[in-house]
């Protein structure tokens, strides 16, 4: 069957399940766009008003079902844009494919309008990419379509690109698309018996053990394993950025997140740990207080039992005593196959004054938590909006989550209950993921509300895609959290400098600046948007916004004040002192360098 490239790659998105594309059209890809009309080939395209926004969009929309889709965009500048989303992905290993045009290769090197004459753009894109593909031919299309969806589906995941020059978007060749079950890996890649009979000795005789969730606990859907391995042996769970929603924030065993800024339970439990079961955790700066020696982890002394399905990530930060490549929901079936009932309730017996003293941590941090949460003042704090969001919101809706405070007082203090319903970017963190991961949480679960948290600064970001939710409909709830500037960056140099630089929204006289964001919101032509000055009146109408089944925003004013306006500093993070910071700061600091581990 002869066609072009474009309606080659249109009939593979197809085959290979993906629901729709989206992205922005140029004259860069304008000819792949035009296949997505013709019969056979027909794919809805999910039109942005920002390039980074379609690379979120597709990462959020693995995040949230584990099916990639693609994202499109033109050559040059457009293409260029899609770098951030492309990173985010990458750091947090999440499946996505991008596919860009490019100067046509009769035309390369010779100063075509938006090219890059000098290299090629997938030079820019490879340290950003699990795989790179360049299209030179159109009878290559459907390799290089099943090849891309082999890299975003096996191993460790991550995102994949694929420029098409634009004479080759309309090439034709005689081909027929690969059936991608055959070329792909069947099952999950599975731990060797002696590891998994040396990850069991070492649990069983454990006597302060602890499991850190991280990422690929999520996304290896491996909730079950957990909770089952767990209740069996009697060992409480810590969670990192992508790792929260791995066991219910209600669970007994739940010991709250781990690293900076972590939670009392949660560092407490795994720094004093004789072993830990990591799966799928990567040991990030923030994950483990900059990997100073106490402060989250203590690896030596403690015993590390390390799950990943990289090897790369074995023993990278921490030595491991255990070693295991694998994914992370197969180790735990063989682990729990590996161990009997009786060495499961004798291990649960030893355990309880560990546990007990996991129920004495959980009252402590509830007492510490309770004062920003329950702050009845006007600017509110971070905690009370998040306290009456989840009273709002149904237990199986879907939150995403910007960087600087929002996303450390979600992580630490917003009770998330099933796997996947909570997105958020936990390694690259950039400004601007949030609304667009929103939407595509929503293309993803139609049926599922999802709520935006997202701060004043990083909402200008993206805002601008308020326009797809009213083009498409998409009935996403936009909860920006206004406090005036990027704050979380402020509070940052006011505590290591005692003064602060461009990171508060100020007009020159000094008075406080900010958008009139419900006014905005509804010259985009949405109809549901408050601006909440209260707490006492802010649950009614997160309710009104859910329920509207339409797009909605609900501004609230957050205080500046950091003692109470965001999450509660647990943990520690490597901040590097300037020369003119006080002698007892910088003791202070090169006595905690000392302790980090990873070197």
């Amino acid at each position: 069957m002869t066609q072009t490239a474009g309606q080659i790659i249109a009939r593979a998105l197809k085959a290979y399940g993906v629901p729709y594309v989206t992205g922005l059209p140029g004259h860069g890809n304008w000819s792949l766009l035009d296949a997505f009309l013709d019969d056979g080939c027909e794919l809805p395209f999910v039109q942005v008003f920002h390039e980074q926004s379609a690379v979120h969009i597709a990462d959020a929309h693995y995040r949230v079902t584990g099916q990639p889709i693609a994202a499109t965009t033109s050559i040059g500048p457009g293409a260029a844009n899609t770098v951030i989303g492309l990173a985010t992905a990458h750091a947090d290993s999440t499946s996505l494919l991008l596919l860009t045009g490019s100067t046509a290769t009769h035309m390369r090197s010779h100063g075509v309008m938006q090219g890059l004459d000098r290299f090629h753009f997938p030079s820019v894109t490879a340290p950003v990419t699990k795989r790179n593909f360049e299209m030179v031919r159109a009878i290559e299309a459907p390799f290089l379509m099943h090849r891309a969806f082999n890299a975003m589906l096996s191993g460790r995941r991550g995102p994949v690109h694929i420029e098409i020059p634009l004479d080759v978007q309309v090439e034709q060749a005689d081909v027929q698309i690969a059936d991608l079950k055959p070329r792909l890996p069947l099952g999950r890649p599975r731990a060797d018996e002696d590891s998994v009979l040396a990850a069991c000795k070492m649990l069983l005789a454990a006597e302060r053990p602890c499991i850190v969730a991280g990422g690929g606990a999520v996304m290896s859907d491996a909730a079950p394993e957990l909770a089952s391995l767990a209740e069996q042996l009697g060992i409480p769970v810590v969670y990192t950025w992508n790792g929260k929603g791995a066991l219910s924030d209600e669970h007994p065993l739940n010991a709250g997140t781990a690293g900076w800024p972590g939670s009392l339970p949660g560092n407490s439990l795994a720094a004093n740990a004789d072993v830990v079961l990591s799966l799928g955790c990567k040991f990030t700066d923030w994950s483990s207080s900059s990997w100073r020696k106490g402060a989250t982890f203590s690896l030596p002394p403690g015993q590390l039992i390390q799950v990943d399905v990289d090897p790369n990530e074995i023993g990278k930060n921490y030595p491991a005593e255990v070693g295991i490549t694998a994914d992370v929901k197969s180790a735990l079936a063989d682990i729990l196959a590996a161990i009997s009932p009786a060495e499961a309730s004798r291990a649960v017996r030893a355990r309880e004054p560990h546990l007990d003293e996991l129920a004495g941590l959980k009252k402590q941090w509830e007492q510490v938590l309770r004062p920003r949460r329950d702050h009845q003042g006007s600017p509110m704090t971070m905690l009370r909006v998040l306290h009456e969001l989840r009273q709002a919101l149904p237990r199986n809706g879907i939150v995403t989550v910007g960087s600087g405070h929002p996303q450390s007082s979600t992580k630490q203090a917003f009770p998330i209950y099933e796997p996947r319903t909570h997105i958020t970017s936990g390694s690259f963190s950039p400004m601007g993921f949030a609304v667009p991961a929103a939407i595509g949480a929503k293309l993803a679960r139609p049926d599922t509300p999802v709520v935006c948290i997202v701060g004043d600064g990083d909402f200008m970001m993206t805002m601008q895609e308020l326009a797809m939710c009213v083009v498409y409909d998409i009935p996403v709830v936009f909860l920006v959290l206004n406090n005036r500037g990027f704050i979380s960056i402020r509070d940052g140099q006011l505590n290591l400098m005692s003064r602060q630089v461009g990171s508060e929204f100020n007009r020159a006289t000094g008075e406080e600046y900010s958008v009139e964001f419900a006014d905005m919101a509804k010259t985009f032509g949405i109809d549901h948007a408050w601006k909440v000055d209260s707490p006492d009146n802010l649950r009614a109408t997160l309710e009104k916004a859910i329920q509207s089944n339409e797009p909605a925003l609900v501004e609230t004013l957050i205080t500046r004040d950091m003692s109470i306006a965001a999450a509660e500093v647990v943990g520690w993070w490597d901040f590097p002192l300037l020369p003119t910071a006080p002698e007892q700061a910088r003791s202070d600091y090169e006595a905690a360098l000392a302790e980090e581990q990873h070197l």
